[in-house]
């Protein structure tokens, strides 16, 4: 787990370690003023998602940096330490490099573009909204490649069949915009017991069986 590399690279690090303040540092800079993300994300975190998105595709490396920082978000997602880590109070400067260079390592980062933003967070203190980051990012994208998300929740994880069944049931209605592309999720959640609630953009379409039941409990409830 990234976690016990982390415990690692701080070990390492602590002979290293200097308590000297840092000053903070800005990203974006040097990002070029004309490049603008297709859509606005907020928070602390969203600032930042923003930044890097703007500095990706100054350099042209926009598609290897969401990559490496889906990467990242799958194996966060894993790694419930590691967003306990990332927020601790205690971390030093020297502490908090060490971490950017370990998850630089694990994104598998080929150009400067991650590293630097990974630095950067470190350098600010804010490696925490990493999460935030990673999440806000993919929104960003997304908007910036015509993708509509679509999330599937059912109570047990659903086929390809299907899937691509819904996906072309969905892309053809007025849920997608013309010339969009449907990118399609499928999450779990055992407490909807059946059917399926699906989510489009802002939309959501509830054919779950705990709907039915809260329907059928509230007609029950207003007619007794």
């Amino acid at each position: 787990m990234l976690s016990r590399q982390v415990f690692r690279s701080l070990r390492a690090a602590a002979p290293q370690r200097a308590f000297a303040a840092v000053p903070a540092r800005t990203f974006a800079a040097a990002a070029s003023a004309d490049v603008k993300a297709p859509i606005a994300v907020f928070g602390l975190d969203g600032t930042y998602a923003t930044a890097l998105y703007t500095a990706a595709s100054k350099t042209s490396t926009l598609d290897a940096t969401a990559k490496e920082l889906a990467k990242l978000g799958s194996i966060v997602e894993k790694d419930s330490k590691l967003v306990t880590i990332l927020s601790a109070p205690t971390l030093t400067p020297a502490d908090r490099s060490a971490i950017a260079a370990e998850l630089v390592k694990q994104a598998g980062a080929s150009g400067p573009t991650l590293k630097n933003f990974l630095d950067t967070l470190a350098e600010n203190n804010r490696l925490g909204l990493l999460n935030g980051v990673i999440e806000k990012f993919g929104q960003i994208v997304s908007a910036a490649r015509g993708e509509v998300e679509m999330t599937v929740t059912s109570a047990q994880a659903l086929d390809s069949k299907l899937l691509s069944r819904l996906e072309n049931a969905v892309a053809k209605s007025s849920y997608v915009g013309q010339g969009k592309k449907l990118k399609v999720t499928n999450a779990v959640n055992p407490d909807i017991i059946g059917g399926l609630v699906v989510e489009v953009g802002d939309r959501t379409i509830d054919l779950s069986v705990s709907a039915r039941i809260s329907k059928m409990n509230k007609l029950l409830t207003d007619n007794l």
